[in-house]
């Protein structure tokens, strides 16, 4: 017998009218946020930050592939990582089913990381992904963009993410269990894995010139990530709390369910 409530068809529906009014009230106030964001004034951006691409190197205006718009997904895979993050994996699991879309919206999608090029290309064939994928090895661009920290920030216990000061992700040393695992599926140790953070970033490109228009970072990229918005119409929702001290069976890499 189930204990969540339970009730007539007469009274799911007129539960499930309440809460459309509810989600139409958030529709329109999603639509606004979108609006706010094409509004946000652009910044202009003069750095030359080099990329390794597939076709070799290249400049930020390059990734352009001659469209005038580029999105950016901040992929957690850095220099000594092994693998990329498990969370970045699933949010990019869908990248390669709408880039096409994107593309032909006259919109460029990458995704850009720390690690050298051949880490980022041996990972991306083993999740069988098409997607482009730039590493900015050598580069400021993961640091200006708030995406990675230096061992000194870290040293320091402070540093800018989410357009405020962040401390530093550093777990009580008796619960600290979870989260060596969690960076071990990289191939590294907590702090080599918390020095990468999440995140995207916009960019247009008008008469030769790039300008950044937007970013985000944290939580701002859920809408981002396909499998939580299936799950927030699940059920029992993202069921976070089932897992919650191990985080490994929660979620992984997609060829790595049933691996025992």
């Amino acid at each position: 017998m189930t204990s969540h409530k339970a009730g007539t068809p007469e009274e799911w529906l007129a539960a499930r009218l309440d809460l459309l009014r509810a989600e139409k009230e958030l529709t329109r106030r999603s639509d606004e946020l979108a609006r706010q964001r094409q509004e946000l004034p652009w910044v202009r951006i003069d750095k030359d930050y080099r990329f390794d691409t597939d076709q070799g190197p290249a400049s930020l205006a390059d990734l352009f592939r001659g469209r005038s718009q580029l999105l950016v997904y901040h992929f957690m895979f850095g220099p000594d990582y092994s693998t990329g993050c498990p969370a970045c994996s699933a949010i990019a699991d869908g990248f390669s089913g709408f880039a096409v879309h994107l593309a032909n919206h006259d919109v460029m999608l990458w995704a850009v990381s720390r690690a050298p090029l051949r880490k980022l290309q041996g990972y991306k064939q083993r999740m069988g992904w098409s997607f482009p994928w730039a590493s900015s090895f050598g580069s400021d661009f993961n640091g200006d963009f708030d995406v990675s920290l230096t061992e000194e920030q870290e040293r320091a216990g402070a540093f800018t993410y989410n357009f405020g000061d962040s401390p530093i992700w550093s777990p009580p040393e008796d619960a600290r269990g979870p989260f060596d695992a969690w960076a071990a599926t990289t191939g590294t140790d907590w702090a080599t894995y918390t020095r990468e953070r999440p995140g995207m970033s916009a960019f247009t490109l008008e008469e030769g010139v790039v300008y950044r228009t937007y970013s985000a970072y944290s939580r701002g990229l859920d809408g981002l990530w396909g499998m939580y918005q299936w799950l927030d119409r699940a059920p029992r929702g993202r069921n976070e709390a089932r897992d919650a001290g191990d985080p490994l069976n929660w979620f992984r890499r997609h060829d790595e369910y049933g691996s025992e």
